[in-house]
């Protein structure tokens, strides 16, 4: 009997060694020997979208929230640019996965073929890895070079381009492909901190007077909540987040003070004003988290796995370790324990004086009026989902206002949390939302989506019809790009132009495609729908209509005077 498998199907065993479980994208001609060689694979399934986008940002979804690679598949030319958004938004926010394009046979590429395009060059800028592959004897190691690639150092997404020949023809003797790759043993292992930078740290921790922990995206990749709570409960240390950050460690800890960013809180930046000492945990200090950079900062401790990473800005006032961020956390609390009731005692009052901050601030959102009706206030909003919303719940703030009003929900669980931040690509939500709910069908999701980028995503409302899970949409629906229209307003004299449309029924539109959905005009329907959504497991959208002109740049409990 003949060994014999085609290119595709060794491309399909690669990726089940790797423990790749989906596949999401838009299948096209060049495809077609990786997609019919999933059919007969167990235990690696396609998903397949409406828009390529969707299937690249599902991608990074998963890899957000699981930690390991899923994969996004699309055809030559078109197919191949419309992943670019999504991909680019897991490069951005270091989240694993496998980018496969199927290119024209290999004698053909850079000629005038149909759909012709130099795939490796378009999405090189976006990915840690990208490589042509166009013959069959290099795919078993072009894929373990991008597998390692994914997975090391601080994670992202890998790209491989495959020539349609290369993985239609067939491999007589084709490569053995274990059942479960060993680099999977060793990929995600991290360094710890070299001892002599450890009792500097140690040092200076102890001397300072008022310490801040700003806990950037690593410690969302690091899964390190434990860790770094524990050090700061140790030491009598505040955290703060990135936006990037969010979710890695619970708001409701008394020692988390929220978010610092661009547009951040005015409980937040008040702790990081205070600070003495930073310690910049898995936080590359990029242009969204210190204003551009033109935010002034004491003496900063940088820990990230990448050396490359650390005084990248602010360098000549940084000290840096090159480490895993659980492991320095753990490291620190026992390099730091002859000192560390002292250092806690001293600072207590400081943390008292902090603790009344965030009952003020927190007291300053709170809904006015429960029974609120007609257009609603997006703060308004987001303080009620809360309520009907189990622990658990994982939230996906698409891009834009939904993330900034964000800050107002109470984050309960570490790893209950994902928003695009560094490519800040609207059409998030909702795709991400469908990859959540094929890790977990019974976890409920919550996608805050702003009716601009439901619409830029939304044929993908079908394919949540068709996966299913427990998912509940909320629109928050000002028939405008919303955060810049405010923008607009604020800073050219009330002056807008390219933000406004014409209204669409989100609910209606839903329905037509197999979701539940329904318009929402008051606060006590929201907070019933909510909670009889999750009850139901089933999908649903809410569209909700909101108040145009509580505006997310001047709300009193955020920060935006300082975003420009």
């Amino acid at each position: 009997m003949s060994t014999s498998k085609t290119g595709g199907q060794l491309v399909v065993d690669m990726l089940r060694s790797f423990g790749v479980e989906y596949v999401f994208g838009v299948v096209g001609g060049q495809t077609l020997a990786i997609t019919d060689a999933l059919i007969d694979t167990p235990g690696i399934n396609l998903v397949h979208t409406r828009h390529e986008n969707a299937a690249a940002v599902m991608m990074d979804a998963y890899g957000r929230l699981t930690g390991r690679p899923a994969a996004c598949i699309a055809t030559t030319g078109p197919g191949a640019t419309n992943l670019l958004t999504g991909v680019g938004g897991a490069h951005r926010d270091s989240s694993p996965g496998f980018v496969l394009t199927c290119n024209n046979n290999g004698e053909n590429i850079h000629k005038d073929d149909a759909q012709n395009a130099d795939h490796v060059e378009l999405v090189r800028p976006l990915v840690k890895h990208s490589r042509l592959v166009a013959h069959a004897s290099s795919i078993k190691q072009a894929m373990e070079e991008a597998y390692v690639n994914a997975l090391t150092g601080n994670p992202g997404p890998v790209h491989l381009d495959f020539a349609r020949d290369t993985i239609e023809g067939r491999i007589d003797n084709p490569p053995h492909v274990p059942e479960s790759h060993p680099s999977r043993q060793w990929v995600t292992e991290r360094p710890s901190a070299n001892p002599t930078a450890l009792a500097r740290v140690a040092e200076r921790v102890l001397r300072a007077e008022r310490p801040v922990i700003w806990l950037g995206n690593g410690g969302n990749r690091a899964r390190a909540s434990e860790e770094v709570l524990a050090l700061a409960d140790t030491l009598g240390i505040p955290v703060v987040t990135t936006f990037n950050g969010i979710g890695s460690v619970p708001t409701t800890h008394p020692l988390v003070f929220g978010a610092v960013s661009r547009m951040g809180t005015t409980l937040s930046g008040q702790v990081l004003e205070d600070a003495d000492l930073v310690l910049a945990l898995g936080n590359s200090l990029n242009a969204v988290s210190t204003t551009r950079w033109r935010r002034a900062l004491p003496e900063v401790v940088q820990v990230d796995v990448d050396p490359a990473m650390i005084g990248r800005y602010y360098s000549e006032i940084t000290q840096g370790v090159v480490s895993d961020l659980g492991s320095f956390a753990r490291d620190l609390v026992t390099a730091t324990a002859g000192g560390a009731p002292a250092a806690r005692e001293e600072r207590a009052e400081w943390l008292a004086g902090l603790d009344k901050a965030r009952t003020a601030w927190w007291r300053e959102s709170e809904v006015r009026e429960a029974s609120a009706e007609g257009p609603l206030s997006p703060a308004d909003i987001v303080r009620t989902l809360r309520e009907p919303s189990p622990d658990d719940t994982l939230l996906i703030p698409d891009a834009g206002n939904p993330g900034v009003w964000s800050f107002l929900w109470e984050v309960r669980q570490p790893n209950s949390y994902i928003k695009p931040v560094g490519f800040g690509n609207m059409g998030f939500a909702l795709p991400s939302a469908i990859a959540a709910s094929l890790i977990d069908p019974r976890r409920p999701v919550l996608a805050l989506i702003g009716d601009g980028s439901l619409a830029m995503s939304l044929g993908e409302l079908e394919t949540l019809a068709r996966v299913g899970g427990n998912v509940c949409v909320v629109v928050l629906n000002d028939s405008s790009y919303g955060n810049i229209r405010q923008e607009q307003e604020l800073h050219f004299d009330g002056r807008t132009i390219g933000v406004d449309f014409g209204p669409v029924d989100f609910g209606m539109a839903a329905r037509s495609m197999g979701v539940a959905g329904e318009t929402i005009t008051s606060l006590p329907a929201l907070r019933q729908r909510v909670a009889d959504a999750f009850a139901a497991g089933r999908p649903t959208v809410l569209d909700t209509t909101i108040d145009r002109d509580v505006n997310a740049w001047t709300y009193p409990s955020f920060v935006a005077q300082r975003s420009k």
